[in-house]
């Protein structure tokens, strides 16, 4: 089928569509209400039927003769280490884990926080939640005790796994400390801790609470799969909000699986047995949907890459494990391309390896800057795929369907909508528009399988951030357009979300930490461009009255907060004193006016501005300190 045909029929009869697409997987209990409204009146997929996401992704393959397929490969530069493990081998590591957490007294329902680095013993987790109805809740290692607070008091674990150590490059990152002191600032306490001591760094266990991984695994017994509903919570992923508080996205296991195979066959041109390798994290939805899930339920061989695209130990990094695994599809953001080129311009490394398996380059997360573009094509030579999606979505609402009907690429373009995605461009009102005019990006309900139907314990703000804009529609967040044949452009995000090296951080949260220093009166964080991660943030500070501080002491305290309070991934490197901000006359800061300054971007000050002087007296600051 064409995919203008899967298109039109996935958007005029979804219930028909995804009735078809659900008969791909292996059900417990086949559903027979395909497209139905839950209590809340949200559309859910698959009400009456029951499966089990782990028995998808590893024992089905193994009861149909796949079992001494490799399932996942584990390379890990900055250690060293390497392992494969067949799909039998995952099934009973799975299995033995979950009994760990059944042994804990974990039940269906019942929410487990796994916190590790790139290490298998993540996704071994993550299946096991799975495989007993557990709801897991992934937080990136990277983030600080404040931030694992935050999310251990959301999701009020009864378990946290984690592990006494992640290494960065060359540097090793003691969890154990950041896990303490965040249960000490956590309300709500999880009652048991697992965690695999790592021989880079053990630690200290806490008696009474934590367990040693090993040990415990070695005392389980494995648990079967549990039949869970459609509609159960499969996981739960915390991603950055506007208010700061971070926004809790549920993803159910009946949509889910059926998302999950239908795109890695028709966007990712992924089939059983093909190795695909998502260039990620599994603190991140990509972690998820494209490490994990997707291609174990898929049947393909996934990759888990514990390293960097360069200093692991150069920039050829990405091509060595392209060849040595004959990966058919690469999945990364544009920054790791970027820092490739920056130490390797002229991509000599990659001459060195065989790349004769490899079939396509897929990036998302951020924009694909055509600069970064044109270094791949003319370097790599072959198809790269700019697709869109989001968090919320748990697969690309955009892309070039590589396992469908693949079609010309347009520069800055993320292609076409994806089947079950019915993307419209809506002005103010909420009115569709014209091709190519611009508007408010926005998706007509209903979304297909494998989107967010809630936020977790606050439906309120599911409703009011993404369905209450424009009803009928789900409000994506970011601006865009569509052309006269269907191509979508994404032109940015309307709200106060920056996208630094692919991870979408609040500007919010950060200006909170940063105004919480003692000097600081008030201060707004915006997003400047960077050509290595896309975006980065970049702090104006006003002083209090009568402080008296040398500006770059004040900036490294600042920096230091901002790595103490979210982590280094926020990538907070500079903050500028300002004698003050512009705004409106009703007080609110006009962030976007000051994006455009700091980005060298025309801008027009809006009536509003109480005193337009103060844009020329910013102007002159950032320019001064080679900022602009």
């Amino acid at each position: 089928m064409s995919y203008q045909k899967q298109y039109q029929a996935s958007v005029e009869q979804p219930d028909v569509f995804w009735q078809e697409q659900a008969q791909k997987i292996h059900w417990f209990k086949q559903p027979s209400n395909i497209l139905s409204k839950d209590e809340n009146g949200v559309d859910r997929w698959y009400a009456n039927g029951e499966l089990n996401t782990a028995y998808l992704a590893l024992d089905h393959h193994v009861l149909n003769g796949r079992g001494d397929q490799t399932a996942l490969i584990y390379d890990s530069p900055v250690t060293g280490n390497k392992a494969q493990y067949t799909y039998s081998e995952l099934t009973e590591a799975v299995a033995h884990f979950a009994g760990v957490l059944a042994a804990q007294g974990v039940e269906k329902g019942d929410r487990v926080i796994v916190y590790m680095p790139m290490i298998p013993e993540a996704a071994i987790a993550m299946l096991a939640c799975a495989r007993i109805g557990a709801i897991h809740s992934v937080v990136f290692g990277g983030f600080a005790p404040h931030e694992l607070a935050v999310r251990i008091d959301d999701a009020e674990p009864k378990v946290v796994v984690s592990a006494s150590c992640g290494i960065e490059v060359d540097r090793i990152i003691e969890y154990k400390p950041i896990l303490d002191e965040a249960i000490e600032l956590a309300e709500s306490k999880p009652s048991r801790c697992v965690i695999l001591q790592r021989p880079e760094k053990t630690c200290e266990l806490t008696a009474g609470r934590d367990l040693d991984w090993q040990q415990a695994v070695a005392d389980a017994k494995p648990a079967d799969c549990v039949s869970v509903r459609s509609t159960d919570p499969l996981y739960v992923l915390y991603t950055s909000g506007t208010t700061g508080k971070p926004k809790g996205v549920v993803r159910d296991n009946g949509g889910h699986a059926v998302a999950m195979n239908y795109s890695m066959e028709v966007v990712y041109d992924m089939h059983p047995g093909d190795v695909f390798w998502a260039a990620s994290d599994v603190g991140w939805v990509v972690g998820h949907s494209y490490i994990v899930y997707g291609p174990l339920i898929r049947g393909c061989t996934t990759v888990f890459y514990e390293g960097k695209p360069v200093r692991t130990p150069d920039a050829g990094a990405f091509w060595r494990v392209c060849e040595e695994y004959k990966v058919k599809g690469i999945f990364a953001a544009p920054t790791a391309f970027r820092a490739i080129r920056k130490e390797d311009p002229e991509c000599e490394l990659a001459k060195q390896y065989d790349l004769s398996a490899l079939k396509t380059v897929f990036m998302a997360g951020e924009r694909l800057d055509p600069p970064t573009y044109d270094w791949v094509d003319q370097h790599i030579q072959r198809p790269i795929v700019d697709h869109w999606w989001q968090t919320e979505t748990g697969w690309a609402i955009a892309g070039n369907h590589m396992g469908l009907e693949p079609t010309a690429p347009k520069a800055g373009s993320v292609t076409r909508p994806s089947p079950g995605y019915n993307v419209q461009i809506l002005d103010s009102r909420g009115n569709p528009v014209e091709a190519g005019e611009q508007g408010s990006i926005a998706i007509k309900l209903p979304l297909p399988p494998g989107c967010l139907p809630t936020i977790w314990h606050n439906h309120e703000r599911f409703e009011a951030g993404y369905l209450n804009t424009y009803p009928g529609y789900y409000v994506s967040g970011d601006g865009g357009m569509l052309d006269e044949d269907g191509y979508l452009f994404v032109l940015g995000r309307t709200d106060d979300i920056i996208n630094v090296a692919g991870h979408r951080l609040s500007t919010g949260e950060m200006e909170e930490v940063v105004a919480g220093h003692e000097a600081v009166a008030e201060c707004a964080v915006i997003g400047q461009s960077s050509d290595l991660k896309g975006e980065e943030p970049l702090g104006l500070v006003l002083l209090k009255d009568g402080i008296d501080i040398d500006e770059e002491q004040l900036k490294k305290e600042l920096v230091q907060r901002v790595r103490d309070n979210i982590g280094a991934v926020a990538s907070f490197k500079n903050a500028v004193v300002v004698q003050r901000l512009p705004k409106t006359r009703s007080g609110k800061i006009l962030r976007k006016v000051l994006r455009n300054i700091a980005n060298n971007e025309e801008y027009v000050a809006p009536s509003t501005i109480d005193d337009p002087a103060c844009l020329t007296e910013i102007e002159g600051t950032l320019s001064d300190k080679g900022l602009r």
